[in-house]
């Protein structure tokens, strides 16, 4: 079982945090590939307990035309397209096109290929010129640009539709007075806030990993 800073929490005592994780079963040889490149890289991904509440939060809600702001090399990507079948329509979006290159080999050996359009770019402006209304966002795109990640995704969501994202502890910090200069901080405490204020979301603040919001939308 990799052991990495892409599993780790801040703030859950570290026995509880591995026994968190040696409960998850083994992942596929794909999964694991991209886990291995990760931790010797030190590439953020959302790790497999993260990766398992999206797979069921996909699954109970239906979602099949998904959304994903921020996708690096594909980790969540995959267990997204896994979770909503064959059918399913899923967007990558990342800035880098390494990232983009390296993901694509990774739907290739996933069997998911087909289910996923991979889009270079910000994820802030992709998801506003991307047709149609979508069933599940997932955001995890740079944490300053959390606030006007919402207010863009939030007009692209289905009613009913969930809107979910990571790091919403972001290692505890946001418990804490942001420093002037920490744009990554005051970005997720402003997003934590928003959402909770907003008419159009019911927000919850799960605190696993680094925290994950999900949001279903009213």
């Amino acid at each position: 079982m990799i052991r990495s800073d892409n599993l780790r929490s801040a703030f859950t005592q570290e026995d509880v945090d591995k026994y968190i994780y040696d409960l998850l079963p083994e992942r596929d040889a794909v999964v694991q590939e991209i886990e291995k490149y990760a931790e010797e890289h030190r590439t953020p991904i959302i790790g497999p307990a993260v990766a398992r509440l999206l797979t069921l939060l996909v699954q109970v809600s239906g979602a099949t035309r998904i959304f994903e702001m921020g996708s690096a090399i594909g980790y969540s990507t995959i267990w997204l397209a896994r979770a909503a079948g064959p059918k399913a329509q899923v967007f990558y979006t990342d800035g880098d096109p390494e990232n983009a290159k390296r993901a694509q080999e990774y739907f290739r050996k996933a069997g998911v290929a087909k289910r996923i359009k991979v889009q270079v770019g910000n994820a802030l402006e992709l998801v506003k010129k991307t047709p149609g209304k979508f069933d599940f966002i997932f955001n995890d795109v740079d944490k300053h640009q959390y606030p006007d990640a919402l207010r863009s995704a939030l007009p692209k969501l289905k009613r009913g539709g969930l809107f979910v994202t990571d790091n919403t502890l972001w290692s505890g910090k946001v418990a804490k007075p942001a420093e002037p200069d920490d744009k990554y901080t005051r970005g997720v405490q402003e997003f934590n806030r928003l959402v909770y204020s907003s008419k159009e979301l019911f927000p919850v603040l799960i605190p696993l990993r680094d925290g994950v919001t999900v949001c279903r939308k009213v």
